[in-house]
C-alpha cells in the first residue's frame, strides 16, 4: 500500500470510530439524535417561544406583511421614520400616525386573542384532554386568527399606500433598499424592523 493510502485509511478510521471509541459504539453525546425542540418542551406555550408571544402581544409585524412591503405597498411605521425623507405632508403625516394607532390596536388584540388560543391548544394536549372534535375546533380558531392578524397586516400598507404620492413610493422603495440607489446625502432608514 502507499504511504497516501495508509494515512486515508487512518483518518477514515479515527473519524468513523469517533475519539477512542470502536466501531458500533454509541456516541453518549446526545446531539447526533436529539430533536431540534429539545428543551422547549418547557415553554409555557410550547408552539410560541417567549420572543413570538412577546411580539405578538406588542403588535409587532413579525414579517406578516413581506408580500406588501417588498411589493410597493409601504408600510406606516417606516413611512412615519422616513418621513423628512419622504416629504410627507402634515395630512399625510398625520393620517399615516392614525393609521398606525389603529393598526396596532388591532394586531394586539388579535394577538393576544391568539396567545390565548395557542394556549388552549397546549393546554388540551398537556391535560390529555384533546380528540379529533376539540382539535378542529382549536386549530380552526388559530388559522382564523392567524389570517385576521396577517390581513391586519397586509391591509395597513395597502391603506398606506393610497396616502402616499407614486413619487414617494418610489422613493421609499429606494430607501428600504428594494430598489435603485439613494442618494449619497439621504440618510439610511432609521430601524430595521421585520414585517
Amino acid at each position: 500500500m502507499t504511504t497516501q493510502l495508509t494515512l486515508k485509511l487512518i483518518a477514515v478510521s479515527a473519524l468513523l470510530m469517533g475519539a477512542g471509541g470502536t466501531f458500533g459504539q454509541h456516541s453518549h453525546q446526545p446531539s447526533l439524535n436529539a430533536s431540534p425542540y429539545a428543551g422547549q418542551q418547557t415553554r409555557e406555550i410550547k408552539a410560541l417561544s417567549p420572543a413570538q408571544t412577546a411580539d405578538l402581544q406588542a403588535g409587532k409585524g413579525m414579517e406578516l406583511a413581506k408580500a406588501a412591503e417588498l411589493n410597493g405597498y409601504p408600510g406606516p411605521m417606516h413611512t412615519l421614520e422616513l418621513a423628512a425623507q419622504l416629504n410627507l405632508s402634515a395630512e399625510q403625516k398625520q393620517a399615516s400616525e392614525a393609521l398606525m394607532t389603529r393598526h396596532k390596536a388591532e394586531a394586539r388584540n388579535l394577538g393576544a386573542q391568539l396567545v390565548e388560543a395557542e394556549r388552549g391548544l397546549d393546554q388540551a394536549f398537556a391535560s390529555r384532554q384533546i380528540d379529533a372534535a376539540r382539535l378542529a375546533a382549536h386549530t380552526e380558531r388559530i388559522g382564523q386568527l392567524q389570517a385576521l392578524l396577517r390581513k391586519s397586516h397586509l391591509e395597513t400598507h395597502l391603506l398606506q399606500s393610497a396616502l402616499l404620492t407614486p413619487e414617494q413610493i418610489t422613493r421609499y422603495a429606494q430607501l428600504r433598499g428594494y430598489a435603485g440607489t439613494v442618494d449619497a446625502a439621504a440618510p439610511p432608514a432609521p430601524s430595521i424592523h421585520k414585517h
